[in-house]
């Protein structure tokens, strides 16, 4: 059972990771260069909005971003320490009762 618990954390850890690194290619790639003209058209402290996220706010949402991560990994690994606690608990109970 430790091995599918393994499995699902990994997955779960996956699903982070690619959740916030879709986050990181839109606002660097998307927001700092594909969509840098529309965004352009908006002033943010005096600069251009597409400029100013090309310059400053990627690196803004990436420090967030690492923030976020250690946010999530932590109540991850709560969640699966609880679990694999809980299986130690189980078999150990079973054990006694032979």
């Amino acid at each position: 059972m430790p091995n599918q618990h393994a499995k699902d954390y990994w997955k779960s850890n996956l699903r982070i990771v690619l959740s916030l690194l879709s986050v990181w290619f839109f606002i660097s790639f998307g927001c700092g260069i594909l969509f840098v003209d529309a965004l352009d058209t908006i002033q943010f402290g005096g600069f251009k909005l597409g400029f100013w996220i090309a310059q400053q706010g990627s690196i803004f949402v990436f420090v967030i971003l690492i923030l976020v991560y250690i946010y999530l990994m932590d109540k991850l690994d709560e969640r699966y320490a609880a679990a694999i606690d809980k299986d130690k608990d189980k078999n150990a109970n079973s054990g006694e009762s032979k």
